[in-house]
C-alpha cells in the first residue's frame, strides 16, 4: 500500500487542478506528470484517469513546457507497465496498446480490414450467422462442401483465408461480391459480428489522435462556462473557411473514423465522408471543425448531411451532424466525455454560427434522441434542460405544458430537478429555436412525405436529383432554394 500511496496522491493532487488556469498551476501540473510518467498506478481505473486528463491538457494546455510534457507522456503511454499489467480491463477504452472490441457496421468493418487486416478479427468465428454466409462468399463448389460438411465454422475459415485473419478475408470476399452496396451490406450486418481490433503500431487511438500541424493556443484562464446569447453568437462568422484538398479531406475523415472507433461509435456521416468534399473551419480560442459532406450515393434524399468533427488544438473533442434544407437545420450536437464540464454551450453556439454563414440556416432544430428520446445518455445528462436553457423551445402542446410546469417547480423550489420520467416525456418531441419568426422550420416534417401522397412532390423530383449528384453536398441546398413552391409542399 504505501508503494501505491505516492502515484495515487500525485494523481488525486493533478486531477484537482488540471482544469485550473495561472501562474503557478502549470508548474504543478508539470511536476505532477513528470512523477507519474515515472511511476507504475495500481489500478486500470488510476491508468485510465491519467490517460484522459493528458488528452484534456493536450487540448487546453497552459504553456509550451506543459504541452511538451503532455506529449511526451502520451507517446510512449503504451509503454507504461501498469498499462501492461491491466490491459485486459482497459480494453475498449481506445487507450493506445490496448484492443477494440465492437460490433462495427459494414463500412467502418470495410475501413479497418483495409488498414489494419492483420490485427481484425472475430470474437466468436463460430457464431451460426456467420456460417450461414459463408457460401455466398466462395465457389460453387466450395459452397456445396460447406453445406455438406460438420467441420467447425472455425476450421473452415482457417482452410479458405490463407495468411489473412478471418475477419479480414470475408470482409474482403464481401467487397468482391456481384452485388450492390446495400446488398453487401445488408448481408455484413446481417451477421452482426462481434470483432476485436488488436492493439498494434499507428493506431486507431485516442492517445495519438491529433491533427498535425496545428498552432497550439495556450490558456490563462478556463474555458468559458457561461451561458451564450445565441442571436448575437450566430451574427459572428468564423475566422476563416476553406475546402480542403482530397488528401487533406481524407486525412480529416479518417481522424473522425478514428475518434468514433475508439468510442465504439458510428456515424454514417464520417463512414461515408467524401474526401471531395470537405471544409475545414477555423474559429476562436483553439476551435476549429472538420465538415465532412457525404459520398452522392449515400446522401439523404432531400436534407444536406454534414459529419462536424470537432478539433481543440487539434485534439478530437466531439462531433457534430446537420442536416440542412432550405433555411432549417437539425443539429446532433455530441461533447466526448473527457471534455464535458467545459464550454460545450460556447461550442454548440459556434456550430449554429458557422451552419448560419456557410450553409445560410436560420431555423435550428434538435431531435429526440439527442433530448433523451430512447438513448439513456442523453436523458441521464439533462439533455433537454441544456437546450432550454440556451432557448429552444418545444411546440408541441403537451410539452410545452410540462415545461411550464417545471420551470414553476424550479421557482417554488430552486433544488428541483427534473425525473427521468419527466425527461423522458419532455423529450417525446422536437425543441426549435428560429432567428426570426418568418423563418419556419421545415426538417421534422420532412420523414413523413415518404408515407404520404409524394404526387405533389413530382415536379421537384428530377431537379433534386440532380442537385444531390453534385460532388460538393451544399450545392443542393443552392439548388433547393431555388426551386420555387418547395418550401410550400413541406411544410403543408
Amino acid at each position: 500500500m504505501l508503494y501505491a500511496h505516492a502515484p495515487m496522491k500525485s494523481l488525486r493532487g493533478l486531477e484537482k487542478i488540471h482544469r485550473d488556469y495561472g501562474p503557478r498551476t502549470s508548474a504543478a501540473k508539470v511536476e505532477a506528470i513528470l512523477a507519474l510518467d515515472a511511476t507504475q498506478l495500481p489500478s486500470a481505473r488510476a491508468v485510465l484517469r491519467f490517460h484522459e486528463i493528458l488528452l484534456y491538457l493536450r487540448a487546453f494546455p497552459d504553456d509550451p513546457p506543459l504541452l511538451k510534457a503532455v506529449e511526451r507522456t502520451l507517446d510512449r503511454f503504451e509503454k507504461r507497465r501498469d498499462l501492461a499489467r491491466f490491459r485486459t480491463a482497459l480494453s475498449n477504452t481506445g487507450i493506445a496498446g490496448t484492443e477494440i472490441r465492437y460490433r462495427f457496421f459494414w463500412p467502418m468493418a470495410r475501413w479497418l480490414a483495409s488498414r489494419w487486416p492483420e490485427r481484425l478479427r472475430y470474437a466468436d468465428d463460430a457464431d451460426p450467422r456467420l456460417r450461414a454466409a459463408l457460401p455466398l462468399l466462395v465457389s460453387p463448389l466450395q459452397a456445396e462442401a460447406i453445406k455438406r460438411t460438420e467441420r467447425p465454422t472455425a476450421e473452415i475459415l482457417d482452410r479458405l483465408r490463407g495468411k489473412s485473419t478471418a475477419a479480414a478475408w470475408v470482409v474482403r470476399r464481401l467487397e468482391a461480391l456481384e452485388a450492390s452496396e446495400a446488398i453487401r451490406e445488408w448481408i455484413h450486418d446481417t451477421i452482426d459480428a462481434m470483432y476485436v481490433l488488436d492493439p498494434g503500431p499507428a493506431g486507431p487511438s485516442r492517445t495519438h489522435a491529433l491533427r498535425k500541424g496545428d498552432s497550439p493556443l495556450f490558456r490563462t484562464a478556463p474555458p468559458r462556462r457561461d451561458r451564450p446569447d445565441l442571436a448575437q453568437a450566430i451574427e459572428v462568422p468564423p475566422l476563416s473557411v476553406r475546402r480542403t484538398g482530397r488528401s487533406e479531406g481524407a486525412r480529416l475523415i479518417d481522424l473522425a473514423r478514428e475518434a468514433m472507433v475508439t468510442r465504439k461509435r458510428d456515424l454514417d456521416a464520417f463512414t461515408w465522408g467524401n474526401p471531395r468534399d470537405v471544409r475545414m473551419v477555423e474559429d476562436r480560442d483553439g476551435l476549429a471543425f472538420a465538415m465532412i459532406g457525404v459520398v452522392p450515393e449515400k446522401r439523404l434524399p432531400l436534407p444536406a448531411v454534414h459529419g462536424w468533427l470537432t478539433l481543440r488544438n487539434g485534439v478530437p473533442t466531439g462531433y457534430v451532424q446537420t442536416d440542412t434544407l432550405l433555411d432549417t437545420s437539425e443539429v446532433s450536437f455530441n461533447t466526448f466525455e473527457t471534455f464535458r464540464g467545459t464550454d460545450a454551450a460556447h461550442v454548440f453556439a459556434r456550430v449554429l454560427a458557422v451552419t448560419r454563414h456557410v450553409l445560410g440556416a436560420r431555423s435550428f432544430t434538435i431531435e429526440p434522441y439527442q433530448l433523451g428520446h430512447g438513448n439513456d445518455e442523453g436523458l441521464q445528462s439533462g439533455a433537454w434542460w441544456f437546450y432550454a436553457h440556451l432557448g429552444f423551445r418545444p411546440k408541441d402542446p403537451k410539452v410545452r405544458r410540462l415545461h411550464r410546469s417545471e420551470l414553476m417547480k424550479m421557482e417554488r423550489s430552486p433544488e428541483h430537478r427534473s425525473s427521468l420520467a419527466t425527461l423522458g416525456r419532455l423529450a417525446a418531441q422536437h425543441l426549435y429555436w428560429n432567428e426570426s419568426a418568418k423563418v419556419p422550420a421545415i426538417l421534422p416534417g420532412v420523414p413523413q412525405l415518404g408515407l404520404g401522397n409524394s404526387e405533389r412532390l413530382e415536379p421537384f423530383l428530377r431537379a433534386v436529383a440532380r442537385a444531390k449528384a453534385h460532388p460538393d453536398e451544399d450545392k443542393s441546398l443552392e439548388a433547393f432554394r431555388k426551386l420555387r413552391g418547395l418550401a410550400r409542399v413541406l411544410t403543408s
